[in-house]
């Protein structure tokens, strides 16, 4: 069993409907989710951070780091205030 686990949970997460903790039954099949969690984060999130996924014993870990190289762009979803 491979796990995507998002590492801190930003208020943008929160508010989305994504979830964490996802469980499947290939490695393959938790880097796909994991791949495309991350991108709808980065680009549907409101960019105060960027997105990364790692492996970690066979899960894939979805971190953040501040985002300094784009600008602030607010989503809309009032987590941003």
């Amino acid at each position: 069993m491979n796990k995507v686990i998002v590492e801190k949970e930003c208020s943008c997460f929160k508010k989305s409907d994504l979830q964490n903790n996802l469980v499947f039954d290939s490695k393959d099949k938790a880097l796909i989710k994991a791949l495309r969690m991350k991108d709808k984060m980065n680009q549907e999130f409101c960019r105060k951070h960027d997105f990364l996924v790692h492996e970690k014993d066979g899960d894939f870990i979805i971190s953040f780091a501040p985002n300094n190289g784009n600008e602030f762009v607010c989503c809309g979803k009032g987590c941003c205030d």
